[in-house]
């Protein structure tokens, strides 16, 4: 039971990575550019916007690390 508890946030966690990861803004812009992520990016560096993606992105790869370490775990 708690086995399938852990596969289901493992794969919620990997489709979130998968659109976090589209979000950033790389060489030629991303997606976050439709939300506003580049309009002050020239001026100031980094925006409220991008770091708050970033803050997100990090903590979704933590939980995911930590149940993919725990279903190795479990499984073996």
């Amino acid at each position: 039971m708690i086995t399938a508890i852990y596969v289901t946030i493992e794969v919620i966690c990997a489709l979130a990575l998968i659109f976090l990861v589209l979000m950033h803004s790389g060489r030629g812009g991303g997606l976050s550019d439709m939300f506003g992520g580049s309009v002050g990016a020239a001026a100031q560096g980094s925006t409220v916007v991008e770091k708050n993606l970033d803050r997100i992105t990090i903590s979704v790869a933590l939980i995911f690390t930590f149940t993919t370490l725990t279903l190795n775990l479990r499984l073996q």
